[in-house]
C-alpha cells in the first residue's frame, strides 16, 4: 500500500475519573454509537489491555506492589503502558480504528499525585518517555462526589463478589484529593479534556459524552474534509 493510500490515523479517546463514576458502562455505550457510524472501535483499559499489562494490573491492584513504594508502583504502571501501547493501541490507531481506553496517563498523574509520591516532575518525565506522541485526542473526565462513587463501587463489588482493590481502600480524603486533581487536569488542558457530570441520570451522561465526541471529533473531522467527502460521510 502506498503512503497516499494508507488509512488515516484513528482517534484516541480516554475516560477518566475516580472510583465508581461509570467509565466502563459509558465506554461500551460510546463504542456502540460509534460502530453504528461504521467506525471500527477498540475498547481497552489501564492498567491492562494486553496480556503482559494485565499481569501487571493484577500485581498493582492486589496491593502486592504497595510495599515496594510509590516509585516502584509508578514504574510498574509505565511498564504496563509500554506493552499496552506497543501491542494494542498504536497498531489499532495506525490501521484507522478508534481506540477508547478506560484510564490512561491522567490516572497515573492523579492517583500517584494523590499519594504524594513520586514527585510530579518524575511522573511528567515518565509520561514523556512512555507515551510520546500517542496522546489522547479527547479525554472525558467523569466527575462525581467521591462519597457517591465509592458507594457505587462498594455495591458493584458486593454484587460481583470482588475484594476491595489497592486504591478503592484508600481513605476518603485521598479520593477527595483525587477528584480535585482530575478537575485540575481538565482546567489545565481544556482543548483535550471535557468534564462530564457523572451524577446525572445515566442516559444524560451518555448524551453528554456523545455530544462532546460529536463536537470535538466527528464534526471537526467532517469540517476538515473536502466537501464531497464530508457530504458522503454524513
Amino acid at each position: 500500500m502506498s503512503a497516499s493510500s494508507s488509512p488515516a490515523r484513528g482517534r484516541f479517546i480516554t475516560l477518566e475519573g475516580g472510583e465508581g463514576v461509570g467509565k466502563s458502562t459509558q465506554m461500551r455505550w460510546l463504542a456502540r454509537r460509534l460502530e453504528a457510524r461504521g467506525i471500527e472501535v477498540v475498547t481497552t483499559r489501564e492498567p491492562g489491555g494486553s496480556p503482559k499489562a494485565e499481569f501487571i494490573r493484577e500485581v498493582i491492584l492486589s496491593g502486592r506492589a504497595k510495599a515496594l513504594g510509590p516509585m516502584a508502583e509508578a514504574l510498574l504502571f509505565s511498564a504496563a503502558r509500554i506493552d499496552h501501547l506497543d501491542t494494542l493501541i498504536r497498531p489499532a490507531l495506525a490501521r484507522g480504528a478508534w481506540v477508547i481506553c478506560d484510564r490512561f496517563f491522567d490516572s497515573t498523574t492523579a492517583y500517584q499525585g494523590a499519594t504524594g509520591e513520586p514527585e510530579p516532575a518524575i511522573l511528567r518525565a515518565l509520561e514523556r518517555v512512555v507515551v510520546g506522541d500517542t496522546r489522547p485526542d479527547l479525554t472525558l473526565i467523569l466527575d462525581l462526589p467521591p462519597e457517591v462513587g465509592l458507594a457505587r463501587a462498594d455495591a458493584r463489588r458486593e454484587q460481583l463478589g470482588e475484594a476491595t482493590d489497592r486504591f478503592e481502600g484508600e481513605a476518603l480524603a485521598f479520593h477527595r484529593d483525587l477528584r480535585d486533581r482530575f478537575l485540575a487536569i481538565a482546567k489545565a488542558e481544556p482543548k483535550r479534556c471535557v468534564v462530564i457530570n457523572a451524577a446525572a441520570q445515566i442516559e444524560m451522561v451518555e448524551e453528554s459524552i456523545w455530544q462532546a465526541v460529536d463536537e470535538r471529533l466527528l464534526t471537526a473531522a467532517q469540517s476538515n474534509m473536502p466537501t464531497d467527502q464530508a457530504r458522503a460521510s454524513s
